[in-house]
């Protein structure tokens, strides 16, 4: 059993509240010992890590984090609290968070509460004062592994036992956990960058460039696309999508992934958009079921587990990453453009490219780091799927021209085309 402990670091947390041990221990047999924040208790889970220096909330919101036990890479976490707007989803869904060392007090005009009160209030288990890097170079050289943390047991023999016993993320169906289970509509935009002023404020905020008067702080569409009707599928779906649906010109239906094909066609959408969300995705089959009965009928855009599932029900293979992409600096190039975009990631699995070509999928977008396949249309139908997470949050924003190519797709009923992509990305650097 190899124990990597810190024991000096509870001196050093002494000074601002009571500290708590807490043990975090993966199937391996490896033991990290470090100190308490957050919630309280036992929780197992897949032990992974982000490389993002910044957006914990919008990670520990992500649904897709479910049943996942986040390391962040970022030596200092909590530097700027917790806010009501940037959260991506109702709740963290995350199993676990573990970070090198938690900021002693935050500091942001929008934050509202601290990270540890935010975890807390959550019960979602903390553990700081562990060498990150270590078990960062841990998962990267022996892959992503069952873990459990825990502040109420203490042997480390018993814990490496639960983490072993544990169930894998091979095969669990996740998205039933995050999924909602009735359709809603929803309606909000991108928040501007930069609130409006009151009296009194001027000089706080930079003036804004002319034309982004009201707009988004990424796009600002002054203009919307031909207004389309979307039919959301939520497998686990990031708000910010959304809200990029919406600033595209969309209406949009959100809708649980249970349904079936007819049920979707039923509501003659202009397009269907399938989300994002947690587990593996050959486990999810009733919407890949539902995605093989509205094939070429409709124009569908498929991001992370979407792209997964809309392969899947073509016919292709899917796998497990070794330690999978999860961070917002994950360079892809687009093979119909030749521009490289630095991407958000968050998934485990990948699309084979192989089985993908042999049932007409045709790849646009390739990962530069491990050549996986990113993103693809198909040579028939109308389909557009994505690896990564044009939306961020979070993020840089160089694949936002993709919600565009969806729009375009809806409005030409054909998969978009090379000159498209290069129109909207072209598009998307004259609005910046």
């Amino acid at each position: 059993m190899d124990i990597i402990a810190s024991d000096e670091y509870a001196e050093v947390v002494a000074d601002f509240r009571e500290p708590k041990r807490c043990i975090l221990a993966l199937e391996d047999g490896t033991v990290l010992i470090g100190t308490h924040f957050g919630g309280e208790g036992t929780q197992t889970g897949e032990v992974v890590f982000n490389t993002s220096m910044t957006g914990y909330q919008e990670i520990l919101t992500d649904p897709s984090y479910c049943g996942q036990i986040v390391t962040m890479t970022s030596p200092h976490i909590g530097n700027y609290g917790i806010n009501a707007e940037d959260v991506e989803s109702s709740r963290p869904h995350v199993a676990g968070f573990v970070i090198k060392e938690l900021a002693r007090r935050h500091s942001n005009y929008r934050a509202t509460l601290g990270l540890d009160e935010y975890l807390a209030q959550n019960n979602i288990i903390g553990i700081e004062g562990v060498d990150t890097r270590a078990l960062t170079i841990r998962l990267r050289v022996d892959g992503a592994m069952r873990g459990v943390i825990t502040t109420q047991i203490e042997g480390y023999a018993e814990c490496v036992r639960l983490a072993r016993e544990s169930p894998s993320m091979a095969g669990a169906d996740l998205v039933k956990v995050v999924a909602p289970h009735d359709c809603s509509v929803w309606t909000e935009g991108v928040t501007p960058l930069f609130p409006p002023l009151s009296r009194g404020d001027e000089g706080l905020f930079p003036p804004l460039a002319r034309g982004d008067e009201g707009g988004s702080p990424i796009d600002n569409r002054q203009s919307k696309i031909d207004n389309h009707h979307v039919v959301a599928v939520d497998c686990g779906m990031k708000r910010n999508i959304l809200r990029h649906l919406v600033d595209t010109g969309c209406t949009v239906r959100v809708v649980p992934p249970t349904l079936t094909a007819e049920e979707v066609l039923m509501d003659k959408p202009d397009g269907v958009f399938v989300s994002n969300g947690p587990g593996d995705p050959a486990a999810v089959h009733y919407a890949i079921d539902m995605l093989k009965g509205i094939m070429g009928k409709v124009p569908i855009f498929g991001i992370c587990l979407g792209h997964q599932l809309l392969g899947l029900a073509l016919g292709a293979e899917t796998f497990k990453l070794k330690f999978g992409h999860r961070g917002a600096n994950q360079p892809v190039r687009n093979l119909t453009t030749g521009r490289v975009e630095i991407t958000s990631q968050n998934h485990g699995f990948a699309v084979s490219t192989d089985s993908l070509e042999s049932v007409g999928g045709v790849p646009t977008h390739m990962n530069l780091n491990d050549k996986t396949l990113e993103g693809f249309v198909h040579k028939d139908w109308p389909i557009l799927a994505v690896q990564y997470h044009p939306e961020a949050s979070p993020g840089p924003h160089d694949a936002t021209y993709l919600f565009d190519c969806f729009a375009t797709m809806m409005s030409k009923g054909r998969a978009p085309t090379g000159e498209d992509m290069a129109a909207a990305q072209t598009a998307l650097q004259n609005r910046r």
